[in-house]
C-alpha cells in the first residue's frame, strides 16, 4: 500500500503531531508500506527554518524509510492567529499541489489539529480518487473558542461548517479520544467510520534511567526536586498559573520549575517570572527529540497543565505517555478528563483540579518532602507504561488504512494516466 500523509509537522520538530505522524510512518513503512509525507519546512514553535533547511518551493529527503517532501508555506511563529491562518492556508496549498505531483497513493491520510491540512488532504484524495482519512488530534475550531483566540460568530460559524463537511466527506475519521469520537457521533457522524487511535509512547526510546548528572548541572538543577513542564508553551495550558504556584514556593530551596519548549505564551512566562524576580523558575528553549530522555530524566515530576475549559475535558496531552515510559510521575493539573483518569488507573501520578495555584504548591511540596512516594508512583508509571505503546496504536491505524485501501483496478490507473 502507498499512504500519502499531509501534515504540516514533522521532524526535527519535536511537537506532539510531529511525534507522533513520524513514529506511526516509520512503523507502517516497518510493516513494509510505502509512506510519502507533505510537509512543510521545519520551523514549529519559533517561526524559524531549521538549520539545514530552506523554505524552497520542493525539498526531498527520506527519514527512516520515510519519503518525505517539504513545500513551501508562509511561515509564522505560534502566536497571532491572523498569522497562523495564513501559514496554514499557504501549507494547504503548496501541500496539495505537491501531493498531486507524486506517485498515486491508495489513501491519503491529513492529520489536524488545525484542519486546513485535512481540506488539502480531501482536495488530493478527490483529484486522484482515492479515499480520505481525517486524523483528528483537536477539536478545531472549538479550542480556538476556548482558548479565547476567537469568538463565536460568522468565521467560527463557517469553520463549523467546514469541520463537519471533512468528517462527512472522509472515508474514515481517527481520533485521538473516546471524547472525540462521542462528540462527532452526537453531531452526528456514523460512528461506524471513526476509529479511535489514542496516543502513546515509543518505549525503545522512553524508559527509566539515571539522571543526566551533567545535563542536570548545565541545567543549574543540582539537588533540586524538579518539576518539568517540557512541551508547547500555548494559550491551551494556562501557565500562568504555574508561575504563581511556584511564587507561593519560592522560599523552598528544594523545589525547582523546568520550562522547556517555545509557543504563543513563552515571551510572557519568562517576563512574569522575571517581574516576581523567580529564582526557582527557570526556561530553556526546545530540545532535539533524541535529547528528550535525557531532560525527562533531570525531572521529578511531569507536569501537565491545562485551562478550566470544557473542550480540554476531551482531550489527553502526550505529555502523560512520555512520563509514563520513563517512569516521572504525572502531576496532572486540568479538567477531569480520559487523560486524569489515565494517570489515577495507572496509580502513576497525582490529579488536581484546572488552574488551582495553591493547590498545585502543596502537592508539589507535599511530593518533595515524600521520596517513597515519589518513587512508588514511578514504579507504577513504568509498570503501566505497556499499555500505551506506539507500536501497538500504530498497528491499529494501519488496519484501518488497509481496509479502506482499493484493490488494484489497472482500468482506473490507466484512465488517471490518459487524464495526467
Amino acid at each position: 500500500m502507498h499512504l500519502l500523509f499531509l501534515t504540516d509537522n514533522f521532524p526535527p520538530e519535536t511537537n506532539a503531531p510531529a511525534t507522533r505522524g513520524f513514529e506511526h510512518a516509520r512503523r507502517w513503512v516497518q510493516a513494509g508500506h510505502r509512506v510519502t509525507v507533505i510537509t512543510c519546512a521545519p520551523n514549529f514553535p519559533e517561526g524559524k527554518v531549521y538549520a539545514g533547511y530552506r523554505n524552497a518551493w520542493h525539498q526531498r529527503e527520506t527519514i527512516e524509510g520515510i519519503e518525505v517532501v517539504r513545500v513551501k508555506s508562509f511561515i509564522a511563529a505560534n502566536k497571532g492567529f491572523a498569522a497562523r491562518i495564513l501559514d496554514y492556508l499557504s501549507f494547504m496549498v503548496t501541500g496539495s499541489l505537491a501531493a498531486l505531483a507524486v506517485d498515486r497513493p491508495d489513501v491519503v491520510l491529513a492529520t489536524s489539529p488545525q484542519f486546513f491540512c485535512a481540506v488539502g488532504g480531501w482536495l488530493v484524495a478527490k483529484a486522484r480518487r482515492r479515499p480520505f482519512v481525517f486524523e483528528v488530534r483537536d477539536l478545531w475550531p472549538e479550542s480556538i473558542k476556548a482558548v479565547g483566540a476567537m469568538r463565536q460568530g460568522r468565521v467560527i460559524e463557517a469553520l463549523e461548517r467546514l469541520e463537519l463537511f471533512l468528517y462527512r466527506q472522509a472515508s474514515g475519521v481517527v481520533v485521538a479520544t473516546e471524547a472525540f469520537r462521542e462528540n462527532l457521533r452526537s453531531r452526528g457522524i456514523d460512528p461506524r467510520k471513526i476509529t479511535v487511535v489514542r496516543n502513546g509512547v515509543d518505549l525503545a526510546r522512553y524508559a527509566p534511567r539515571e539522571r543526566d548528572a551533567q545535563l542536570a548541572g548545565e541545567l543549574g538543577l543540582e539537588g533540586k526536586f524538579v518539576v518539568g513542564y517540557l512541551g508547547t508553551h500555548g494559550m491551551a495550558h494556562a501557565l500562568h498559573r504555574v508561575v504563581e504556584a511556584a511564587e507561593l514556593l519560592r522560599d523552598d530551596p528544594r523545589i525547582h520549575f523546568l520550562f522547556v519548549g517555545g509557543g504563543a505564551e513563552r515571551d510572557s512566562l519568562v517576563e512574569l517570572a522575571r517581574s516576581k524576580g523567580l529564582s526557582n523558575v527557570s526556561f530553556h528553549a526546545s530540545f532535539p527529540k533524541d535529547a528528550m530522555p535525557r531532560l525527562w530524566s533531570v525531572c521529578d515530576l511531569g507536569l501537565v497543565h491545562l485551562k478550566d475549559q470544557d473542550v480540554f475535558r476531551t482531550v489527553i496531552p502526550s505529555k502523560i505517555f512520555e512520563c509514563l515510559g520513563m517512569g516521572v510521575p504525572v502531576l496532572y493539573a486540568g479538567p477531569e478528563s480520559e487523560g486524569s483518569q489515565i494517570v489515577r488507573e495507572a496509580n502513576g501520578g497525582v490529579t488536581l483540579p484546572a488552574e488551582r495555584p495553591h493547590e498545585l504548591a502543596e502537592a508539589v511540596k507535599a511530593l518533595a518532602s515524600d521520596p517513597e512516594r515519589v518513587r512508588e508512583l514511578a514504579e507504577n508509571a513504568r509498570a503501566a507504561a505497556p499499555r500505551y505503546d506506539r507500536e501497538r496504536n500504530a498497528l491499529a491505524m494501519l488496519e484501518t488504512l488497509v481496509a479502506l485501501a482499493p484493490r488494484t483496478d489497472s482500468a482506473d490507473v490507466a484512465q488517471e494516466r490518459t487524464a495526467t
